[in-house]
């Protein structure tokens, strides 16, 4: 099995080449990279909580009564990592977006963006521009760590509202 990158790479040169952007019309042709781009806002959990919001009536929630007005804020990370829908939620694997056959599989537990009905505006946007950049820079480029990838602490240098990945430096060697 190819790696991560190789299997991405391999994607973009089979849908897109080396002679053309990729579009959005190509992500439906790119199950693995769009499952990868899935997996990386999943696994990074930037934003752990979605914004405060507030009840506009009583609501029971499974045996609690919340009244009128109590602020609620969403544990996005609480969805992002859970082990049902998500085996193995510590361990990086696009897997988690593709069904058996290879196909991009959606999940009503990806909350990246937010939950409810008031979900991020942008959230189109950005997922749009989230895939268009990275096959962009896979393309053209082999990205490579200075160090080994082992050795990379990807855990959170400062969690709260965001959860800010540490910084480490990475060569991007052109194709």
């Amino acid at each position: 099995i190819p790696t991560l990158p190789g299997k991405v790479r391999e994607e973009i040169d089979c849908v897109v080449g080396r002679h053309r952007s990729p579009s959005m019309q190509d992500r439906n042709r790119m199950p693995y990279t769009d499952a990868v781009v899935h997996e990386i806002q999943r696994y990074i959990d930037l934003v752990p909580n979605s914004l405060p919001h507030a009840t506009t009536q009583d609501i029971k929630f499974r045996e609690y009564l919340i009244p009128k007005g109590t602020e609620i804020l969403t544990s996005l990370t609480s969805v992002l990592h859970d082990d049902k829908e998500f085996p193995n939620p510590e361990q990086f694997d696009p897997g988690h977006f593709l069904d058996e056959s290879g196909n991009f599989k959606k999940s009503d537990y990806f909350m990246a963006f937010s939950a409810g009905k008031r979900v991020c505006v942008g959230e189109g946007l950005a997922r749009m521009e989230l895939f268009l950049l990275l096959t962009n820079i896979l393309q053209h480029f082999t990205l490579k760590p200075l160090v080994d990838p082992k050795d990379i602490d990807t855990t959170p240098i400062l969690s709260g509202i965001t959860a800010v990945p540490p910084f480490y430096e990475l060569c991007f060697i052109p194709v």
